[in-house]
């Protein structure tokens, strides 16, 4: 019973050693990013915490400058 639960949650994928953290790489950056525009938790995006800073920080750059949206509010 315990293990189902387990698996359905979601799992997102972590930054390889190829890919940078910039504000312009908005394919990244939508990864850690809900549906609903929010960022996702540490925990939940399996990054560390220094990494977890980098998207956040490029994740409100890219949304100042408008390549990500502030909210998804389509319904």
């Amino acid at each position: 019973m315990n293990k189902a639960r387990h698996s359905s949650r979601r799992r997102s994928p972590s930054i390889r050693s190829d890919e940078t953290v910039d504000y312009k790489n908005t394919s990244l950056l939508r990864r850690f990013v809900s549906e609903q525009g929010k960022i996702l938790s540490r925990r939940m995006n399996r990054l560390t915490s220094k990494q977890q800073r980098l998207i956040a920080t490029a994740v409100k750059r890219a949304r100042i400058l408008a390549l990500l949206p502030f909210s998804n509010n389509e319904s």
